[in-house]
């Protein structure tokens, strides 16, 4: 069935909530405000046990069910997030849980699913291989399949966010999400429009897994080929059938953006408001700050997540600096004799650029006779600054190759 929810569903899944999720803080944004030349607020759902609004969601669904099929465990498939919430709501209501995880899911998601009780298996490379495994698992051993987002208990489970929005921010006249499956922009949009049908909702997807543009131009849910982000929690290559009769008559646009948006959005986020969100949660922001977005202030951005492996946080980070054109790879071609690499780096130095790190080559074929290649990372701070020093340089008499970086 493809009817669309209504408000009192939203209430009524607040009502099973009360007592296990946070309400979640809805946080200003001075620096996005000042930047963008409206009010910008921040929904704090990477706030949220087990760090994101997926637990509102599994937790409504389980909980919705009979005391005879939580005997019979409940199984899910998820690259995370939707694995952590359904393992801390089955724990909570006492039923054994499986995920199915895709191959490579990152570590720290992987960890905390367990540490919620939940039995892991792996299926498959992205989240649709796992939901694939899930279903069979359900089919062979009667778990009842908790699906991430194709679902009405989940999706108003995940509408409660948008219940709390309008509470927090009444005036509130755009609202922007990230968008994976489509269950949180399909409960908020329920929930938002019906409390105010004039509010504005914008879903953000990233540009390697963007699958509801092709489907709302066809009418109808489309299958991508493949996926390739950085933004797992939202690499879903089919929109939901229920989820997208909600986004096709309530949502008003989505957009999509890159790798390189959701790096520096995550940068803005760690270094101006000292939040730490995972890539799919800083999906919101980086459409904003990409200016793809009509806004109708105020604007809320919703953070959907922050289970970020800290290994990938520190690449998006340096990946981040590098779209800012604040941190530098360059080839430098110079003089082999003795000499050359200090005066090199008095160069830099002179140019108050920080050197992160150096490495010196003889080999490389394409170098003359008595020429030598210095690979550098640089620190700068911004693409003036980068631009300056590579006019220096070359006003000296290297030659100066930008490896990675933005001018």
């Amino acid at each position: 069935m493809n009817e669309l929810l209504e408000l009192a569903d939203i209430e009524a899944a607040r009502a099973l909530l009360t007592g296990i999720v946070k309400t979640t803080p809805l946080e200003y944004s001075m620096p996005l405000s000042r930047s963008l030349g409206v009010p910008i607020w921040l929904k704090c759902e990477n706030q949220q046990r087990a760090g994101s609004y997926k637990v509102r969601g599994a937790y409504t669904r389980i909980s919705r069910l009979t005391d005879a099929e939580r005997a019979r465990g409940v199984v899910a498939a998820s690259a995370g997030n939707h694995a952590q919430g359904v393992a801390l709501a089955a724990g909570i209501l006492g039923a054994r849980s499986t995920v199915f995880m895709p191959e490579g899911a990152p570590l720290p998601k992987v960890s905390a699913t367990k540490g919620y009780g939940a039995s892991i298996e792996y299926a498959g490379t992205t989240v649709d291989d796992s939901l694939a495994a899930a279903r069979e698992f359900a089919a062979a051993t009667g778990a009842i399949l908790i699906h991430p987002f194709d679902h009405p208990d989940v999706i108003a489970g995940q509408g409660t966010v948008g219940l709390e929005i309008v509470e927090q921010c009444p005036e509130v006249g755009t609202i922007v999400t990230a968008v994976g499956g489509g269950g949180l922009i399909s409960g908020v949009a329920v929930a938002a429009r019906a409390l105010r049908p004039d509010i504005r909702i914008i879903g953000v997807q990233a540009v390697g897994a963007a699958s509801y543009p092709p489907s709302l131009a066809a009418g109808e849910p489309r299958t991508l080929d493949r996926s390739a982000t950085i933004a797992d929690g939202i690499a879903v290559m089919r929109p939901g059938v229920l989820n997208f009769a909600h986004v096709s008559k309530l949502v008003d646009d989505v957009v999509t953006v890159t790798d390189e948006d959701l790096s520096a959005a995550l940068l803005v986020l760690l270094e101006r408001h000292k939040m730490v969100v995972e890539p799919a949660g800083g999906a919101a922001v980086a459409a904003l700050l990409t200016g793809k977005v009509d806004l109708k202030p105020p604007v809320v951005a919703i953070l959907s997540g922050g289970n970020i492996d800290p290994m990938l946080l520190l690449r998006v980070i340096e990946h981040g600096l590098v779209s800012a054109g604040r941190f530098l790879r360059l080839s430098v071609r110079t003089g082999d004799k003795p000499g050359e690499l200090a005066r090199l780096l008095a160069e830099i130095a002179e140019q108050r650029a920080n050197i992160v790190d150096v490495a010196h080559s003889r080999q490389n074929p394409r170098l003359s006779f008595g020429e030598v290649e210095v690979q550098l990372s640089v620190e700068t701070r911004g693409p003036d600054h980068s631009a300056a020093l590579i006019g220096a340089l070359r006003s000296s008499d290297y030659t100066v190759t930008l490896l990675s970086g933005a001018l």
